[in-house]
């Protein structure tokens, strides 16, 4: 074997090296960071099934030697899982739904159409976006429990000497009205990312469906919204995920009859009162509820995620 023989082995077998390295330092990287994601949800599942024996005995870390369901019963109760649920559906869920649809539709006109104060219309939603909910929490407050569109009922106040006042909180307006109008939880999020995506869009089909004599509203339902099935599913996660984990302006805007994410954040007060004082049994039944609160989350990501993690490149989210 000659010396450029030696030197070409020598070169493959270093490139080799190099490739098992990588390998291994990344398989090394994706491990640590499974681990550290997985094990809080690990954690959780084994706490939800012990018993306070287990607890106490250090030589059980996993696997619980002797299981229960006492903890979710517990769990169930102090929740109020039921109610709670329910309400989590009528207030979160169905303002995501209301939600999806109207930034559906601000979105489509915001890619398509020039208007006049289009660039302060773009303004304004990018200030949607980066001023946080909590810096507007109060006027919004206000203005729900002292609810007046373009000052009719103060006109009709004066006129008539009447003290007319229109109190949304506590109501699920609170939470529908401004998911209708396209200004909900992270209205402005949603918006771009279907602006992202009909921009992408043909214009050949919209201009072919104008010829056929389509107006904009039949454009869009015909053409735009059958074509943004994969945009619409990401959004839908999103917004549905977003919702359900919802416990600022749920507390904000309701004094009773609360989701389960403030059923959640107010578990523990609502054991030591009701169930048990024992450290053991708090930790246990917290991490049961903390498990049903996620659950059905899961659930539905686990029927999604192919397709959700197959449109996250064609909606323009990291655009």
């Amino acid at each position: 074997m000659n010396s450029s023989d030696l030197k070409l082995n020598r070169y493959k077998r270093a490139e080799q090296i190099k490739k098992i390295s990588y390998e291994i330092f990344r398989y090394f990287i994706l491990f640590s960071i499974g681990y550290l994601v997985i094990y809080p949800l690990i954690y959780m599942i084994s706490a939800a099934f012990k018993s306070p024996e287990d607890f106490l005995n250090p030589g059980i870390v996993w696997l619980p030697q002797s299981p229960t369901a006492e903890n979710l019963k517990n769990a169930f109760k102090v929740l109020n899982f039921k109610s709670a649920f329910v309400n989590t559906l009528t207030l979160e869920m169905v303002s995501a739904f209301l939600e999806i649809i109207s930034c559906s539709v601000a979105a489509y006109g915001l890619a398509r159409f020039d208007f006049k104060m289009k660039k302060i219309t773009m303004a304004a939603l990018m200030m949607t976006i980066i001023v946080p909910s909590t810096m507007i929490i109060i006027p919004t407050v206000v203005n729900f429990s002292n609810l007046d569109f373009l000052g009719i009922i103060g006109l009709i106040n004066k006129l008539t000497g009447s003290e007319i006042r229109l109190n949304i909180l506590d109501t699920p307006l609170t939470f529908y009205l401004p998911s209708i109008f396209g200004v909900g939880l992270r209205s402005g999020i949603m918006i771009f990312i279907y602006m992202q995506f009909f921009k992408g869009l043909p214009k050949e089909l919209e201009e072919a469906a104008q010829i056929d004599g389509a107006n904009a509203l039949a454009t869009f339902i015909r053409i735009a919204l059958p074509s943004s099935r994969v945009v619409i599913l990401t959004v839908s996660v999103f917004a549905v995920i977003w919702h359900w984990n919802d416990y600022f302006l749920a507390v904000m805007y309701t004094s009773q009859n609360y989701p389960l994410a403030v059923s959640v954040a107010n578990m523990i007060v609502n054991i030591t009162s009701s169930v048990s004082t024992n450290t053991d049994v708090i930790t246990a039944t917290t991490m049961a509820g903390c498990l049903m609160f996620i659950l059905p989350v899961l659930i539905l990501y686990m029927f999604v995620q192919k397709g959700f993690i197959k449109s996250i490149d064609r909606v323009g989210i990291t655009g």
